[in-house]
């Protein structure tokens, strides 16, 4: 893990799945985390996790302006330095009653989280990191968005992460050279989705990897907190591709 001492990082969508791991490498590499989330037990609970490594929580609705700007104001007056921002926030349509809606409705409400609010807050808070000592930006893209898949997921998530990619290349060049931005794209993933598909998606997931098995949360918080770190100084602008190595089965 790369040291992370006397950073403070801001992790949103952490109070669960990649956004929960990223929060708690982030920490057990020594920095302070503030979390955002949208629900108050979900985040008093990460906060505990982190104890002294906390750096506060904050609630906020990014489908929403108002929740985009409410969460950059917060933040930027409860933190007095922040030195990177993770942006895992991301809308679930896989799962739960969202599973069921028409194609037309996934697409909106990922656009306006996926999409929207991410480029808004990067723009925020790339601003206010580059107008006091720097840091840096990670999104989250789509391993297989350059490539596309078949279905209407893969229709909906070659887009909407897509364009988080090309937007987040943009956005380093927006920045530099006071901060960096790059972007981790997943392959594979366990999360909620992961843990209840059907035998042949999971089949498809460890074939279509060269390492043969799911990612977890913790392989993206990895690279997450390496990108954000020293070490990746002279790194940005870059889509980094954690997927066990894709392979078209």
């Amino acid at each position: 893990m790369s040291d992370l001492s006397g950073k403070t990082v801001l992790v949103t969508g952490g109070t669960r799945g990649i956004g929960r791991a990223v929060a708690l490498a982030l920490a057990s590499g020594g920095a302070r985390v503030a979390v955002h989330g949208r629900s108050e037990p979900a985040a008093a609970e990460v906060a505990s996790l982190l104890g002294a490594a906390g750096a506060g929580t904050f609630l906020a609705d990014l489908a929403t302006a108002e929740g985009t700007e409410s969460l950059v104001a917060a933040v930027t007056a409860a933190v007095p330095t922040l030195n990177a921002v993770v942006l895992v926030a991301g809308a679930d349509v896989l799962t739960g009653e969202p599973a069921t809606w028409a194609f037309e409705r996934k697409l909106e409400e990922l656009l306006r989280v996926d999409v929207t609010a991410t480029m808004k807050l990067a723009r925020a808070f790339g601003r206010w990191m580059h107008d006091r000592e720097g840091g840096a930006i990670v999104t989250v893209g789509w391993d297989q968005a350059h490539a596309g898949m078949e279905g209407d997921s893969g229709e909906l998530f070659a887009a909407v992460k897509g364009s988080v990619m090309a937007f987040t290349r943009s956005l380093s060049r927006s920045l530099t050279p006071k901060v960096r931005a790059n972007c981790v794209a997943p392959g594979w993933i366990r999360t909620a989705w992961g843990e209840n598909a059907s035998e042949a998606w999971r089949r498809r997931a460890v074939r279509e990897s060269m390492l043969g098995r799911w990612g977890t949360p913790e392989d993206i918080a990895h690279a997450a907190a390496w990108l954000v770190s020293n070490d990746a100084a002279f790194v940005t602008g870059q889509v980094l591709a954690v997927n066990g190595g894709f392979r078209r089965a």
